[in-house]
């Protein structure tokens, strides 16, 4: 492999997908690659892609188009199709675009150096997306990262759920599960070079299992994640409604590191959609595992998924999300329109809803969530949070970060508090964010002695 070429890996999808990015990019920084700064300076361009929804796989397709115009002008430029998209897409986007040198899905990362290599030397394009029989996940030693306080951890990859509309059992695999002990390395690792907020990831994360001898529950991962010195806050997404026991609430509320906030996908209010989704839990489970989580000690935040327009959904269907949503007043959510996948049971299901009233649905359960944040934000004007540092704002303030039970904190500050755990005193709220100002320590004495 020419050890001078430059590299670009441009991320669709989730945090999965980033994660995988940052992982790929150790690899071939181990290899004497050196990471461009842009597209535009790169001679490889990764696209690492998602398939959960039909507008991310045009996405890559309008991005080859493009690519395919800068090729032409530059022969040698290498591009390469990864991840999920490829996974299902295979073939296809190279023979629809004519552009493409490489495509591999999410199993194979640890296989990228060698297959860049092979492509490279042998100047003939590579398609390789059979399912990796290792029965654990790779171990990828040199991560790339991109923050250096922050850091995602793996503990398991694939799905072995069947859910009629999701297409991540077939792209990612079948479960596979890191040994407790090997992430509780990289976890100590992490906090040695100075992380202090650790997410831990997975497809269905709360169904972690131990491969190793010491036989880890999930809840059991947390506390000694928990426990690392030097970590600040422990995150993990995404659980299964149907995994979530009472063990992980309580690991919650006994580690202050744990963060007291949950993202817990519902999909929809109604059991009989969920019935036909194949989620294996109804209305009333997630109900009662909500309130269980509203009334620990700790008041633990929730966020949740929901799909509109599910094939079958009707208008009583509809209104029985929407009650959900005043039952359970979420924190946030990530709402979506119904998007067949290929490969997936509903993608043949009859009694589909048409564009123009799922559309309709998304506007209503939207607005109705937007009242409802207001409404919670509300309750936090006057409070002094404790928020992580992560960036400059969007907005007219200085800086953006978030609480431990993940609202967006905007406030005005220097620069170099990025990274840092700070106090800031709530004086505004909106439905995406709260707006503040960076508490002193004096004042926070004050605050503690009246």
């Amino acid at each position: 492999m020419n050890k001078k070429k430059g590299f670009f890996i441009e991320t669709f999808g989730c945090q999965m997908n980033d994660l995988d990015s940052r992982k790929i990019s150790g690899l071939l920084v181990d290899q004497g690659m050196t990471p461009a700064v842009s597209m535009d300076e790169a001679d490889i361009i990764l696209l690492n892609t998602c398939a959960i929804r039909d507008k991310a796989i045009q996405k890559v397709y309008s991005r080859l188009g493009e690519l395919k115009k800068r090729k032409a002008k530059n022969t040698g430029l290498f591009v390469g199709v990864i991840g999920c998209g490829a996974q299902l897409e295979g073939a296809d986007f190279a023979n629809k675009t004519g552009v493409v040198d490489l495509i591999t899905g999410p199993q194979k990362i640890s296989h990228i150096p060698r297959m860049l290599d092979r492509v490279l030397t042998e100047r003939v394009p590579l398609i390789d997306i059979e399912d990796e029989p290792s029965p654990q996940p790779a171990e990828v030693e040199n991560i790339l990262r991109d923050s250096s306080f922050r850091a995602g951890v793996t503990i398991m990859e694939g799905c072995d759920q069947s859910c009629s509309f999701c297409i991540v059992p077939f792209t990612r695999g079948r479960a596979k599960h890191r040994a407790g002990e090997r992430i509780l390395a990289e976890v100590k690792k992490l906090a040695e070079s100075g992380y202090i907020e650790i997410l831990l990831l997975g497809q269905n994360v709360n169904s972690y299992q131990d491969p190793s001898p010491a036989g880890l529950s999930f809840a059991q991962l947390l506390r000694a994640v928990g426990e690392v010195p030097g970590i600040r806050r422990v995150r993990f997404t995404s659980p299964h409604p149907m995994y979530f026991t009472h063990d992980i609430i309580d690991a919650i509320n006994q580690r202050p590191t744990l963060c007291n906030h949950v993202h817990l996908p519902l999909q929809s209010g109604s059991s009989a959609v969920l019935e036909r989704m194949n989620r294996e839990y109804t209305r009333e489970i997630y109900l009662e595992k909500a309130i269980a989580l509203r009334a620990s000690p700790r008041r633990i935040a929730l966020s949740t998924d929901i799909i509109v327009g599910f094939p079958g959904e009707t208008e009583k269907d509809f209104a029985e999300t929407l009650a959900m949503m005043d039952e359970i007043r979420f924190d946030s959510i990530f709402s979506f329109k119904y998007s067949a996948r290929p490969r997936t049971a509903a993608a043949e299901f009859a009694d589909t809803v048409d564009e123009a009233e799922k559309a309709r649905r998304l506007r209503v359960l939207q607005e109705k969530q937007e009242l409802l944040q207001e409404a919670n934000h509300a309750l936090y004007v006057g409070q002094v949070v404790e928020v992580l540092v992560e960036s400059p704002a969007r907005t007219r303030f200085a800086l953006s970060g978030r609480t431990t039970d993940n609202r967006i904190v905007n406030f005005d500050g220097p620069n170099y508090l990025i990274g840092s755990l700070v106090s800031v005193k709530i004086t505004q709220a909106r439905a995406n964010s709260l707006q503040g100002e960076l508490v002193a320590a004096s004042e926070l004495e004050l605050a503690a002695g009246s």
